[in-house]
This record gives C-alpha cells, sequence and structure tokens, in this order.
C-alpha cells in the first residue's frame, strides 16, 4: 500500500471534508465540533482549500488524510493534521508531518487539545516541545489544549 503526497485542489473538498468529520468525531469525542457538518464542508470548500498551503495523503485514489499549513509573523504554522480513522497507525500522519515541514522554516508552532494523548505523544516523538497549555478559552471547542513548538530544522 503506498501513499502518495500532493497538494489538495478544489475537487478535493469532500474527501478532505469527509477525511476531517470523521477523525474528529471518532478521535476526538471529548472536543464536540462547534460547527455542524455543512458549515464545516462550507469553510473547507470556501475558506481552507482556496488559502493553500494544504496536502493530501492518498492510498489507491482514496484521501486518507491531509494537512494544512501557514505562515506568520511569529513563525510557521500547521494549522490542521487529520488522518481518517481506518488509516490512522499506518505512517500516514508521519508522512504528512515530514512533507509539511519540508517546506516551512523555524519556528513552528502548532495547537492540540491536551486531552489527545495520541496527538501529543506523537507531535512529542517528532520533536516539538509544549511551550504553553491554555484553559480552552482560546478555541470554539472550549477545551484545555496546548501550544507546541519544533525549533530545529534537522527534525
Amino acid at each position: 500500500m503506498r501513499t502518495r503526497l500532493r497538494p489538495a485542489d478544489p475537487a478535493d473538498a469532500t474527501a478532505v471534508a469527509d477525511v476531517y468529520l470523521a477523525s474528529r468525531k471518532a478521535l476526538l469525542p471529548y472536543a464536540p465540533l462547534a460547527h455542524g457538518d455543512a458549515e464545516v464542508r462550507t469553510w473547507i470548500a470556501a475558506t481552507l482549500l482556496p488559502a493553500g498551503g494544504v496536502s493530501v495523503a492518498e492510498v489507491d485514489g482514496r484521501v486518507v488524510g491531509m494537512v494544512a499549513v501557514s505562515t506568520a509573523p511569529d513563525g510557521a504554522w500547521i494549522d490542521q493534521l487529520y488522518v481518517a480513522p481506518d488509516s490512522v497507525n499506518h505512517g500516514v500522519g508521519t508522512l504528512l508531518l515530514r512533507h509539511a515541514l519540508e517546506g516551512l522554516s523555524r519556528p513552528v508552532r502548532l495547537y492540540t487539545f491536551r486531552e489527545n494523548h495520541s496527538a501529543r505523544r506523537f507531535y512529542e516523538r517528532h520533536g516539538f516541545t509544549a511551550i504553553a497549555f491554555g484553559d480552552g478559552s482560546g478555541n470554539e471547542e472550549g477545551q484545555p489544549d496546548v501550544l507546541y513548538e519544533l525549533d530545529a530544522v534537522d527534525q
């Protein structure tokens, strides 16, 4: 099973939304979505994909993961990284993360929910360090979160 990475295009909106929604619902049940499925699908098609910086992972022509990155004055950001539940623990997340990091200057930052222990282990395994802990007042879900940062370029 070979995973192919490529930039997302507008035709991927449905598949990207399917991965995002399935992952959020199956793997983050403690953090219900702040918006309904239709709103999420519209946001992905009308905002996330047109902004650029989104790549998808495909296996046999099926999108099984996505990563969205951006840059800001305070550094580069991994804004979204989601893998379809049936593709978790198959290396897709690692491929997407490495792909994203190739094009980003340091520092690279990201947020994850504090209760998302598997994501926290994943990012820490890849060299990210927790630099701040939030109480949830800064995200739409109201869930305590962790700000991670990667400084070294050789990660």
